[in-house]
């Protein structure tokens, strides 16, 4: 027997027998709901003998029969008023416990719960729920139609990889149907809050309207996506709508794991707690920068994949370096708390790194993990992971702490037939294609691609899956496109230099310029300007206007 936990209220499971009845009332549950009609296999113990050891074991057993293949409506609204009166927890049963889920999902999406929610918590329990999805967000909806839209493209989210993608397109090809799916009203530029943070930038120059950048013949549907049915072409938007498409480009981005830390939502924003990975937080940072004048600076690093991985130790310099110019760090205590167990992946730029973490002071930390903060006691708790794989906890105290939260993919995604076992939609690291299912692509910080997850990275894949979507739509193009996990990450290692950071995968050096002109392994205040200055407006008026400035996509051979 094998109980799998659905809710607080409620766990599944296959076919139990009356033996187990101990075993179940042991485990704490208090009723029994069966979904499987009797007969239905030759080896079941009928009804009658689960609810006689039931009644002796002091639980409760209802019988509602569901024929396999055929859950219907009224069925699902009969289990939810079970589940509802019995007394909890409450284990059903099937033949395997997909029935029972099946109905919790239906009723749960009667209640009005957000589909993706429900999904993943089927998910996580071990059943596919995707297959009754449009079912499950309908039932929010009763006596309200479906709407339907279809576009040739549709392009799922708003961000750098998803307008740039359709700016591309239409520079392409004007005349093609194109609609993007995305809820936002605004849209940043994430990569200047570092210097949002660092006193630099303004953070309203980081931000302008979704409407003012959706390309000119683009569709904008303003709405959030619950599911994907991939085999139908389909994408389900939260209200059951379903928007159908030739071809689809998944550009999420990333979901923010704020929640991951134990009281770090609490504190967000105040106590001495801020984030460059929010809009409204970065400015906080450059505030608690400033007053600091003794004291404590913690900053923290989450296990991978997270985007823009230098970003937390540009923080960490930026920080460092008012505190240098104002001849602070005889006072100001500097720790770098990292999941991982290098300062920076590719070797190359770690010398140049950490002369200035010399320079500053800074003590490193690896193989720490944020696990959980005290905003008012100003404390921090970190898994530390020793070298024979054993864990302690080790806590500290702090003054300020830039918290970098853990991330993964958005929701919607993670609980998708287009996920890989890691929730990130599973392509081909070249192509972009997704691995399974045909006219799929995704780029951006979504994507399983094992590439830094930068601005830069979308700025490169953008115009490889134009090609080759167009190509696959039959428009032009004998061979494909091919990504070579170009990322650029400019560390900003102290106000007027940057180590400019650029590699593919593996880890391989990818330059945009000649050493002799920019050395990117180098401090370099050429690379600052070229990061203060020419990246927004590259970004703004290049990147998401079609122009593709040193990212024509190179032809498979």
């Amino acid at each position: 027997m094998k109980i799998k936990t659905i809710s607080d209220q409620l766990s599944v499971s296959e076919q139990i027998l009356p033996a187990q009845i101990a075993e179940i009332a042991a485990a704490g549950f208090k009723s029994i709901i069966c979904n499987r009609p009797d007969g239905e296999g030759a080896d079941q113990p009928g009804f009658a003998e689960i609810e006689a050891q039931a009644k002796s074991a002091g639980l409760t057993a209802v019988y509602q029969p569901i024929i396999s293949g055929k859950v219907g409506d009224q069925d699902a609204s009969s289990f939810a008023k079970l589940i509802d009166a019995l007394p909890k927890p409450t284990l059903a049963y099937c033949r395997t416990g997909t029935r029972s889920t099946t109905l919790w999902s239906l009723a749960e999406g009667a209640r009005g719960r957000p589909l993706p929610d429900i999904l993943s918590a089927a998910k996580v329990a071990g059943f596919d729920m995707n297959g009754v999805a449009r079912r499950i967000a309908s039932k929010g909806l009763v006596g309200t139609e479906t709407v339907e839209a279809h576009a040739e493209v549709v392009i799922i989210g708003g961000g750098a990889a998803g307008i740039a993608l359709a700016a591309s397109l239409k520079a392409r090809r004007p005349e093609l149907d194109i609609a993007i799916i995305e809820p936002a009203d605004v849209h940043y530029y994430q990569p200047g809050w570092t210097m949002v943070g660092g006193g630099i930038f303004d953070p309203a120059t980081t931000a302008k309207t979704m409407a003012s950048l959706i390309p000119a013949g683009v569709r904008w549907i303003k709405a959030a996506v619950a599911a994907f049915e991939p085999q139908k072409n389909a994408v389900i938007l939260e209200g059951c709508r379903l928007v159908t498409y030739r071809a689809l480009v998944v550009a999420a981005g990333l979901k923010l794991n704020w929640a991951g830390i134990e009281g770090l939502s609490e504190t967000l924003g105040r106590n001495g707690v801020t984030s460059n990975y929010r809009y409204d937080l970065a400015p906080y940072t450059w505030e608690l920068v400033q007053s600091l004048k003794r004291g404590r600076a913690v900053f923290t690093q989450p296990p991978m994949p997270i985007k823009c991985a230098g970003a937390p130790q540009k923080a960490l310099y930026l920080s460092a370096d008012h505190w240098y110019r104002q001849g602070l760090l005889k006072d100001i205590d500097i720790d770098f708390f990292n999941a991982g167990a290098v300062l920076f992946g590719v070797k190359e730029y770690v010398p140049a790194l950490m002369a200035y973490i010399e320079r500053y002071q800074a003590q490193l930390h690896f193989q720490h993990t944020l696990t959980r903060i005290d905003g008012e006691k100003k404390r921090a708790w970190f898994w530390k992971a020793d070298a024979d794989g054993t864990k302690s906890v080790i806590e500290t105290d702090f003054d300020i702490i830039h918290v970098v939260p853990p991330q993964v993919a958005p929701d919607f995604v993670r609980v998708s037939p287009l996920a890989d076992a890691a929730g990130w939609v599973d392509v081909d690291q070249s192509t972009l294609r997704h691995k399974t299912f045909g006219g799929v692509f995704a780029l951006g910080d979504v994507a399983n691609t094992p590439n830094a997850k930068t601005a830069a990275a979308a700025r490169k894949q953008a115009p490889i899956v134009a090609h080759n979507l167009l190509r696959d739509l039959g428009y032009g193009g004998d061979r494909d496109a091919i990504y070579d996990g170009y990322g650029s990450c400019p560390l900003t290692v102290e106000r007027g230099k940057i180590v400019l950071a650029e590699f593919g995968y593996g880890g391989k050096l990818l330059p945009s310029f000649p050493g002799w002109l920019l050395d990117g392994t180098k401090p370099s205040h050429l690379a600052w300007l070229l990061k203060e200055r020419a990246l927004p407006p590259i970004y703004w008026q290049a990147m998401l206007r079609g122009r593709e400035w040193m990212a024509k996509p190179e032809l498979v051979a």
